[in-house]
C-alpha cells in the first residue's frame, strides 16, 4: 500500500520560508505523480503544486514565483519549498500521490487516491 508521511509545517512570520517534506513508500515504479494541496478553515481544498511523471511541474497562480516543488528519487521524498510566505498561505497542507493523473488535472484533488496526514502552516502578519 502506498503511504505518505509529511513533515516540516510550523509557524512563521510573513516573508519567511518553510520547506515541507513528504516521504513516499509503496511504489515499485518511481515515475509517480505527486502534489501539494492546502485547505484553510471554511474553504475548499485547493491544489498548490504538482510534479508529473515526467518531472514537469504545475503551480497555482497564487504561489507562482514563491513556491517550488521537487522530488528526490533516491530518497522517495517530495518537497515543497515555500518562500515569501503570506498570511493567506495559512492552511493545512497535504501531500498526495497517484501513479497516473489525467493530463491537465494535476491540481484537482479528485485525481489522487493516496494522501498524507497533513501538516499545519501558519503565517502571521
Amino acid at each position: 500500500q502506498v503511504q505518505l508521511v509529511e513533515s516540516g509545517g510550523g509557524s512563521v512570520q510573513a516573508g519567511g520560508s518553510l520547506r515541507l517534506s513528504c516521504v513516499v513508500s509503496g511504489y515499485t515504479d518511481s515515475r509517480f505523480c505527486a502534489g501539494w494541496f492546502r485547505q484553510a478553515p471554511g474553504k475548499e481544498r485547493e491544489g498548490v503544486a504538482v510534479i508529473d511523471r515526467d518531472g514537469s511541474t504545475t503551480y497555482a497562480d497564487s504561489v507562482k514565483g514563491r513556491f517550488t516543488i521537487s522530488k528526490d528519487n533516491a530518497k522517495n521524498t517530495l518537497y515543497l519549498q515555500m518562500n515569501s510566505l503570506k498570511p493567506e498561505d495559512t492552511a493545512m497542507y497535504y501531500c498526495a500521490s497517484d501513479l497516473w493523473v489525467t493530463a491537465g488535472r494535476g491540481l484537482d484533488d479528485d485525481e489522487y487516491n493516496y494522501w498524507g496526514q497533513g501538516t499545519q502552516v501558519t503565517v502571521s502578519s
